[in-house]
């Protein structure tokens, strides 16, 4: 039996935790993901990014919520609460991502039912995020009760250059 568990790391948990989010942001972009990188895309490519987002993590800006599969880090979701002084109650939503090897299982649900408890635990209630336009998680976001507010056509580039539309989603908490 799959034991799952979904956990916040903190700025030291995430500098350990590196290699995996390494591994799985490459994995997520060789398997066509529209994530902000183009393929070839290796884990030890992927290290500059993390260590930003360690920095974001480390300063208070990013909440990085991950979740493991048999005790392997295979997603991860990530909550930019560094916004200005005039969205104290936003959130963006940024690069949910799982790993080949944990997709199937649930993890993406998991990783956002936890990102918005998060929201509401640092008095977030605005959610917004981005996604390429026919991607799976496109209907991830749907399905858990995303709005769809629209398309912006030829957004960014998909791994293998090729332009692919944006699909603009909010979600509203609740005020708090």
């Amino acid at each position: 039996m799959n034991q799952i568990s979904l956990n916040v790391l903190s700025a030291a948990e995430t500098e350990a935790a590196l290699p995996a989010l390494c591994e799985i942001l490459s994995d997520c972009v060789e398997g066509g993901a529209s994530v902000g990188f183009l393929s070839p895309y290796r884990p030890a490519d992927a290290m500059p990014y993390w260590e930003t987002v360690a920095s974001a993590v480390a300063a208070g800006d990013t909440v990085l919520v991950v979740a493991r599969l048999n005790d392997e880090i295979l997603g991860t979701v990530q909550l930019g609460i560094g916004t200005m002084p005039n969205q104290p109650h936003r959130a963006d939503l940024k690069k949910l991502l799982v790993h080949r090897r944990g997709r199937g299982q649930g993890l993406a649900r998991l990783l956002m039912e936890r990102a918005e408890i998060e929201a509401r635990h640092h008095k977030r209630h605005v959610l917004v995020l981005d996604t390429a336009t026919g991607s799976p998680a496109e209907a991830i976001y749907t399905r858990l009760g995303w709005q769809r507010v629209g398309v912006i056509p030829q957004y960014a580039l998909m791994p293998d250059g090729s332009y692919c539309g944006s699909t603009f989603f909010y979600k509203s908490l609740g005020a708090s």
